[in-house]
């Protein structure tokens, strides 16, 4: 025990300096790091926004721009494999600067720059962040952004005869085509707003350059989708996470939500993962960031490119790939489950569950009718039609099973904080539900934890055993021949599970 105790202080201690360094270097860089802006007379240097620190989390591994991972592998997908970088517009004589980190493997870019103006006006979409019930019918073409030419713009600086920095003229546009198809592709997005955001940059000179309100502190330019549902939105805050890693950001972000999309139950987490959240058109006027990250969509991240492409990573401790280093394996959502359980608060110590075989909690995801986004019925499509008759068959057997307490936990969440989510998923010892957005709290999930997913044959996805996967949790699944399951042969695959917890 004391070993063990000598070497956590240990890992405290790095990952201390580690966090020392790294804002040592944000804040007084060198040639080749983030650059510090030079701030002018103009510019506000009042605090805006206040930054939540990082968490130290057991599964965190390094996030360095590493130029040898290989191409395919677990970090390639999950960490940092962003290592083909472009610099744009480098900053002269306190102009600003842009660049993108360019990831073969996943085919998208994390992107950053500094001094941008966001001009709102020219973002044609809904204002978002409304109730719900003020919007409902409101097509989902009017949440998303059409931009147009310099709804963001970059300080470009002087120059001479009309010319600034790299050879830029005033008003001409960041990018090319060329750059987008090779930076920001396409691929298999038919709407790729991040993409068209890039497109729409303008370099100006600093006279052009006029702003009605700075934002000093680091924000993270995030545009959803599916913003309602918890597996896409599971996605849009890994990539939020990986790109303020990736870029080095010494606290958590400020996110700026590039689209108009209402309010919905996921920002309780998005305002707890990050450093709070604001609506692209709440603002008045022109808003200019010191340093703005633009995070890749949600559909570019492994999580969901893993349901069409064959990634073949096991998850393994941050412990384990220290000491012996292996490309098919991966920490990284691990490191992401502990970072949504400690931002509501939760411990993260990998052993603070270590539980006897006396008593376990199994916890039963469920599906309820609920009303999601303003072009949903509110009732959900059900996955497994008895799923009343199967809860109740399990309550019974738990609260007869003698050979250890069992504790089942109806997961009716469509009504339940995400916080409350999130601290049910950890305590479980044993994860049950139909295939459905709600399993995707497994990543949050302890490592210790069972997953055991009823399969409908309409509904025969990899989504959450490739999650367990990812993380290195025992998975289990039945498939149905429909959506009717036997209640019997689930009480008896639950018990099989727990016997070998030694229940």
């Amino acid at each position: 025990m004391n070993r063990r105790n000598s070497i956590l202080a240990k890992v405290v201690i790095c990952l201390f300096a580690l966090n020392s360094l790294t804002l040592y270097v944000y804040f007084h860089p060198s040639t080749g790091s983030h650059p510090r802006l030079p701030v002018g007379n103009h510019v506000d240097r009042r605090s805006n926004f206040y930054l939540k620190p990082w968490p130290i989390l057991p599964s965190y591994l390094p996030w360095t721009e590493n130029s040898s991972v290989r191409h395919n592998s677990c970090e390639a997908y999950f960490g940092n494999g962003f290592t083909r970088r472009h610099d744009l517009l480098r900053p002269r004589g306190g102009s600003g600067w842009f660049r993108c980190f360019f990831s073969e493997t996943l085919q998208s870019s994390v992107c950053e720059g500094g001094k941008v103006r966001m001009v709102p006006e020219r973002i044609r979409m809904s204002k978002g962040g409304e109730r719900l019930e003020d919007v409902m019918g409101r097509g989902e073409a009017e949440e998303l952004p059409d931009f147009d030419d310099g709804a963001f713009e970059i300080d470009g600086g002087g120059g001479r005869s009309g010319e600034l920095g790299l050879g830029f003229k005033r008003g001409r546009k960041l990018v090319d085509g060329e750059f987008l198809n090779n930076y920001v592709p396409e691929g298999g997005i038919s709407r790729h707003s991040m993409r068209d955001l890039i497109g729409s940059i303008r370099v100006v000179g600093s006279k052009e350059f006029v702003c009605d309100q700075w934002i000093k502190e680091p924000v993270l330019l995030v545009t959803r989708f599916e913003y309602a549902n918890l597996f896409h939105t599971i996605t849009d805050w890994y990539s939020g996470y990986v790109s303020s890693r990736v870029t080095g950001l010494p606290f958590r972000p400020h996110v700026i939500f590039i689209d108009g999309h209402c309010k919905s139950s996921m920002e309780e987490t998005w305002n707890a993962l990050f450093s709070g959240f604001s609506y692209a058109k709440s603002f008045n006027g022109s808003v200019c960031f010191r340093h703005a990250v633009l995070s890749p969509l949600g559909y570019e991240t492994a999580m969901f490119k893993g349901l069409t492409e064959h990634i073949d990573c096991k998850g393994a401790s941050a412990h384990d790939l220290w000491k012996e280093p292996d490309d098919q394996r991966t920490a990284r959502i691990s490191e992401f489950g502990e970072m949504v359980r400690a931002a509501f608060g939760f411990p993260v110590n990998r052993y603070h569950r270590e539980k006897t075989s006396s008593s376990h909690k199994v916890l039963f995801v469920r599906r309820e009718d609920y009303l999601a986004h303003p072009r949903h019925s509110g009732k959900p499509e059900s996955r497994l039609t008895n799923e009343q008759e199967v809860f109740d068959a399990i309550k019974t057997w738990a609260s007869n099973h003698l050979d250890c307490k069992i504790n089942l936990l109806n997961g009716l969440f469509a009504h339940v904080s995400m916080k409350e989510q999130v601290k049910a998923i950890q305590d479980a010892s044993v994860i049950i539900g139909a295939h459905g957005a709600g399993l995707t709290h497994i990543v949050s999930a302890t490592p210790k934890a069972i997953i055991f997913e009823i399969i409908s044959s309409q509904y025969r996805r990899p989504h959450f055993a490739l999650i367990a996967q990812w993380k290195g949790l025992e998975y289990h699944a039945m498939n149905l021949a429909g959506s009717y399951a036997n209640p019997a042969e689930v009480v008896d695959k639950l018990q099989d599970i727990m016997k070998s917890l030694g229940c």
